[in-house]
């Protein structure tokens, strides 16, 4: 086990809305830095609490580690004021290098580290195996909030009751975006570490406000890449009690959520592109061809929808 007491050190992470972080690229599939650039401008007046960068979204699988390093440190040179950057970066498949790779993303002054939940245990191994590759990982990283993400590439290892229990005993975890999609299992979860130090964020629309109600602390999923505003105003009118407009707004983000099963995240680029980002649409792991024309479409009318619904709540 590590060798500190729970609570003895760390910041707090925000709670609310943290996008996954697309990665602009340009013609010739190199990062855009100015594209990123205005994406970070874009992702603060939409209102977030956090980013969660270099992650799937990202397409870290699809990155070099040189590639992931110069972008975590040019994301952090860029922030927006005020607002939590949580990354992963967790891609290596051997303990040592997920270590030295951590390490560098770490110094870059995030405010948490978030291991994938898959690179520590191949698909039948069990919890035991589990705990004893990250509990060996996380002792050999500096002091700071550590997070796990279930991520469903290459295999989705989702995030056992067992293990939660560990993680709280633990005291140094934050951060879970979970995927699990199953609100019998959130509210498993959320009964474990309702009251600790860890944060559960929801990475799926349809279920986020019941999620909200039983102890989840925010979103972090793929359609915050399309319209944040809608997530952070549906969390806003739940903590002010106006349940009528969030059970609204929920409807919206639940039915509008379909589109991930797109061709993301080229159709996450485009729908930025139409709100005045140049990011353009280019990625390294989907064709721009895919978003054909009746696809242009259904996201310019998601778009056109959004702008409705925010002249109707007066949605900045």
């Amino acid at each position: 086990m590590y060798n500190f007491q729970q609570g003895d050190y760390m910041k707090e992470i925000n709670n609310g809305v943290y996008p996954t972080m697309i990665t602009p690229f340009t013609d010739d599939n190199k990062i855009d830095y100015n594209g990123v650039k205005e994406l970070l401008n874009w992702y603060a007046k939409k209102g977030v609490d956090g980013i969660f960068a270099i992650c799937q979204s990202s397409e870290i699988f699809f990155l070099s580690f040189e590639e992931r390093l110069e972008l975590l440190k040019f994301i952090m040179a860029n922030k927006p004021e005020g607002m939590s950057i949580v990354a992963s970066g967790h891609t290596a498949d051997d303990l040592e290098t997920q270590i030295e790779e951590a390490k560098a993303f770490i110094a870059c002054g995030i405010d948490a580290y978030v291991f994938i939940s898959n690179r520590f245990v191949k698909e039948d191994e069990d919890d035991d195996v589990f705990l004893k590759n990250m509990e060996y990982v996380a002792s050999k990283l500096p002091e700071i909030p550590l997070g796990v993400y279930e991520c469903p590439y290459p295999y989705k290892r989702k995030i056992s009751p067992y293990v939660l229990k560990k993680m709280v005993e633990n005291g140094k975890y934050q951060f879970i975006k979970d995927t699990c999609c199953s609100l019998p299992e959130l509210k498993e979860k959320l009964d474990i570490i309702n009251g600790t130090s860890v944060k559960l964020f929801n990475a799926n629309a349809a279920t986020l406000l019941e999620s909200i109600k039983m102890g989840a602390l925010g979103y972090s999923g793929v359609m915050a890449n399309f319209h944040p505003e809608l997530y952070v105003e549906l969390i806003k009118a739940h903590k002010e009690g106006d349940e009528a407009k969030a059970e609204f707004l929920q409807n919206m983000i639940g039915y509008f959520s379909v589109t991930e099963c797109q061709c993301y995240p080229v159709n996450a680029k485009y729908y930025v592109s139409l709100d005045g980002v140049n990011i353009g649409i280019h990625t390294r792991t989907r064709n721009p061809a895919e978003l054909f024309d009746a696809r242009k479409m259904e996201i310019e009318q998601m778009y056109a929808f959004t702008e409705t619904i925010k002249k109707k709540y007066n949605i900045q």
